[in-house]
């Protein structure tokens, strides 16, 4: 398994996160950051062609050498200083109240403890930040959600991790968080996964 996680899914995760569907709500998203970003789940670096002009720094939370590996080669010539953590986003070795903008997509479906993330970063931030977020989850449609749970260990166990029945926002609020703006609905595709929360949050 080590030696899957290591060779076959970065290349695999990097080629399903670059659809064009994706790339329009990474778009949305990493185009509101400003300042000091913290970019938990940066992956294979996806999202720095949208930060803006106003972004100034973006470090980058990956517990995967692979994808970290791709996201510096992506970094190279932007802007904006890039610098990499290896770690857990339940546990960033970073100061408190240092970062000015957070930003999460398709990233707390996958973190094992997605409240000790969130809590985490909330930490981080200022009190004036604001945490962006676009993530899949739980669908409001009754039949659609049942489905979900049904099939949700056996797609964790394929997907390297990857929940599609978790209530974004609400799992956001209980870390802390009021949300200022959010939007959900599906986007083309498998309704057990096409299911989005995208928004912005404050911390309380």
């Amino acid at each position: 398994m080590g030696l899957v996680a290591r060779y076959l899914v970065p290349p695999l995760l990097d080629r399903i996160m670059r659809s064009e569907l994706l790339l329009d709500e990474r778009r949305k998203c990493a185009g509101g950051a400003q300042g000091r970003v913290l970019e938990v789940g940066i992956g294979s670096g996806l999202n720095f062609p949208y930060y803006g002009a106003a972004v100034s720094e973006v470090v980058g939370v990956d517990p995967s050498q692979g994808l970290q590996k791709r996201a510096k080669a992506r970094a190279a010539g932007l802007s904006f200083s890039v610098s990499h953590v290896e770690a857990s986003a339940e546990v960033m070795p970073l100061d408190d109240a240092s970062f000015d903008t957070a930003l999460t997509t398709w990233s707390l479906c996958s973190i094992p403890d997605p409240s000790a993330a969130l809590h985490e970063i909330r930490r981080l931030l200022k009190p004036t930040a604001r945490l962006l977020f676009v993530e899949h989850g739980l669908s409001p449609d009754g039949g659609v959600a049942r489905w979900q749970n049904r099939l949700n260990g056996s797609w964790r166990c394929l997907s390297a991790g990857c929940n599609m029945n978790r209530r974004m926002d609400k799992l956001i609020e209980a870390a802390g968080f009021a949300i200022v703006g959010l939007e959900t609905g599906y986007i083309e595709g498998p309704r057990v996964l096409g299911y989005l929360y995208r928004g912005a949050a404050r911390p309380r």
